[in-house]
């Protein structure tokens, strides 16, 4: 039975009652302290598994395959287990697939069995031990054979939706020699590359250049062409002004003459003073 205090002091983050400060996931929300890793930086960790293919395909550890009530809630109804050892522990709520090899990953075994899931409308879940590895790289080879999309493109779309994946050598040695089955041999090794990734695959360019890519500059010092900036030339004087009373006049030979000479006899000066 919930003590006085539990049921008085929800947590604080989700506001539903369970031990956070212990660790206890809630039986609600699958809301989870936050799990600080080696590197510093803080990883939040849900009871419920990482959506990878929207309403189809999730990746997870054995702790987010043993809580029933929250595979349920999301509609999973298929589990594909990587790790033999792992013992599955709902065989009446749900269909297991078990990878029998502990060493090898066992890729066209686990694309088959998640085909047939896609195929068949299932949602299903993967997970390994800790969910960083072994299941991921599993999600990672399927991407690249259903989805066409390349190694690191795949690595790039499963991280981003679950962060505290850390592929190791041996399964990222893997996961290249199957890139290399299902593509061909590749022309750039460094293409195989695991980077660190800030935005989301695939990524569509809408006809712009890349910015990698040569540009062709246009050259403006064509002599041939007239600038726009050129000043135009006209066989017109130019007009001086005088703020005063008198006004400038030309006389018909093209000579100017001074506000204070008298183009007639008529005229009289003004006196400026």
């Amino acid at each position: 039975m919930m003590r006085k205090r539990e049921r008085e002091n929800p947590c604080g983050v989700c506001g539903h009652y369970h031990k956070y400060e212990e660790g206890e996931p809630c039986g609600i929300c699958g809301h989870r302290m936050a799990v600080v890793t080696d590197k510093g930086s803080s990883i939040q960790v849900s009871a419920f598994p990482s959506e990878i293919l929207p309403e189809f395909l999730y990746l997870g550890s054995y702790d987010n395959a043993s809580r029933a009530e929250l595979l349920k809630t999301q509609g999973i109804s298929r589990i594909l287990n990587t790790v033999p050892a792992c013992q599955n522990l709902y065989k009446n709520s749900f269909t297991y697939h078990c990878l029998q090899d502990d060493e090898r990953l066992q890729f066209d075994d686990a694309i088959q069995f998640l085909e047939q899931c896609e195929k068949d409308r299932a949602r299903v879940l993967v997970h390994c031990m800790s969910g960083k590895s072994k299941s991921p790289a599993i999600v990672i080879a399927y991407l690249m054979k259903s989805r066409g999309w390349k190694l690191a493109q795949s690595y790039q779309w499963v991280k981003e939706r679950r962060p505290s994946v850390e592929l190791n050598q041996g399964v990222h040695q893997q996961l290249q020699e199957y890139e290399q089955k299902i593509f061909g041999p590749l022309e750039n090794p460094l293409a195989s590359a695991v980077p660190v990734f800030s935005s989301p695959v695939p990524t569509f360019s809408f006809n712009y250049p890349n910015p990698n890519d040569s540009v062709q500059v246009p050259a403006f010092n064509n002599s041939g062409a007239t600038s726009i900036f050129a000043r135009p030339v006209f066989n017109i004087p130019p007009q001086e002004f005088t703020f005063g009373a008198a006004h400038n006049q030309w006389n018909a030979s093209g000579s100017h003459l001074n506000s204070n000479q008298n183009p007639t006899s008529g005229d009289i000066a003004m006196d400026g003073s």
